[in-house]
């Protein structure tokens, strides 16, 4: 008889589980997916091509519906799981009623931060995090509204592109001196900049919010300096955090998200987490891959193999705002790093390689990421280039050689 599994969560990590597990675990376990959104699970990296109207909402689903038949997974989507009863080993849901588990998985990623500011609360403040809200940001850029968006990450940049193919006459607002400040340094955020301000998005930097003003709706945002942009809408785009609340009220420990080992397993026998909810090494990562990793590694563990997970190497590979950019590793580069960089700005194209002891250790790439997985491929082999080091900046194809 299969061993009832429960996965909490019907996000990118979940279905990525649930993928591993047919392959390496068919028929071992009964498993059972729990989700609050009304839908199958989604491409959450394709939000922002459903905004500028690039694709629809099937178009990004994972797997469609008789995908999960096939492997003989129940599906229980817009349904939220509202209580673990650790001790019954069931899962409560809001309709009433309970799954029983013998293993638990925890999969349920993150809520989208707002901003703790006046006016917060009125009509026309949103997020861009699910489906639900790319539906509400559509209808802004169908009617052409003016719309400021909050923060020069990835979400803002994501969620200002969409609004502005779509219609919207979008101001980005970000409190640092550069776009994402996390995965870019000066020079390839600046090109970024331009190549964003090319696609009719103004972008205002060391700029912070300071109120929303409005009676019933948003009617114009006040900036910290003192001016004040008209607007119809707002976005905060200003990052996230783990949805942890569910774990820890079942008794699992939790600090910034729910705190695994390198088994992902939590510290109650038989409970798991994985994706943007966990909290690895005192690490959460906020990206797809290392999710996929995380599968991939739990699976193996649920099917009685070594599986263990030692962490990732943080890489972002995206179209931001239309825009290719690619970084990993330490793309900045300490005090003993070698750095070899090239800039075409008329081309809208910039490169950096940060070498160590003849080791790629960090990449950046903005407008031409062709070299992306290459590069990405010689940073986790450890690769000796001391043999390749010219030609490495405009050719990236070569014989890894694995690290002694």
């Amino acid at each position: 008889m299969s061993e009832p599994l429960v996965i909490i969560g019907n996000g990118m990590a979940a279905a990525k589980l649930a993928e591993e597990l047919s392959r390496v675990a068919l028929g071992r376990y009964a498993i059972a997916v729990v989700g609050e959104e009304p839908r199958l699970a989604y491409n959450r990296v394709l939000l922002s091509s459903v905004l500028a109207g690039a694709a629809n909402a099937r178009d990004i689903e994972l797997h469609p519906a008789h995908w999960w038949r096939d492997r003989g997974v129940t599906l229980r989507y817009g349904c939220k799981a509202m209580a673990v009863d650790m001790t019954a080993r069931e899962v409560r849901l809001a309709d009433g009623k309970r799954i029983a588990f013998s293993k638990l998985v925890f999969a349920t990623g993150s809520h989208a931060t707002r901003l703790p500011l006046a006016g917060a609360n009125l009509d026309g403040v949103h997020v861009f995090r699910d489906c639900a809200d790319v539906d509400a940001l559509s209808e802004l850029a169908r009617t052409k509204k003016k719309v400021a968006v909050i923060g020069g990450g990835l979400l803002g940049l994501e969620a200002a592109y969409g609004l502005a193919r779509g219609g919207a006459d979008v101001t980005l607002i970000h409190v640092m001196d550069r776009l994402m400040e996390r995965q870019l340094d000066a020079p390839g955020a600046a090109l970024l900049k331009e190549l964003v301000e090319a696609k009719n998005i103004r972008v205002l930097l060391n700029a912070n919010t300071g109120e929303i003003l409005g009676e019933k709706r948003v009617q114009s945002l006040l900036l910290a300096d003192g001016r004040r942009l008209d607007a119809d809408a707002v976005i905060f785009a200003v990052g996230v955090r783990p949805n942890i609340d569910l774990a820890r009220a079942a008794g699992v420990s939790t600090e910034r998200g729910i705190i695994v080992d390198d088994d992902l397993a939590t510290n109650i026998a038989g409970v798991y987490a994985l994706g943007e909810c966990a909290q690895h090494r005192g690490v959460c990562y906020g990206l797809v891959e290392p999710a996929y990793e995380q599968a991939r590694a739990l699976a193996a563990v649920l099917a009685g193999r070594d599986g263990r997970y030692a962490g990732s190497l943080v890489a972002t590979n995206l179209k931001v705002s239309g825009v290719g950019v690619f970084s990993a590793g330490d793309f900045l580069g300490g005090p003993s790093a070698e750095i070899i960089s090239y800039s075409d700005p008329r081309a809208g194209i910039y490169r950096k390689l940060v070498i160590e002891a003849d080791r790629l250790v960090g990449a950046e790439l903005v407008g031409d990421t062709s070299f992306a997985l290459d590069y990405l491929a010689l940073m986790r082999a450890g690769a000796d280039i001391s043999n390749r080091r010219d030609a490495l900046m405009f050719s990236a194809d070569a014989p890894i050689q694995k690290a002694a």
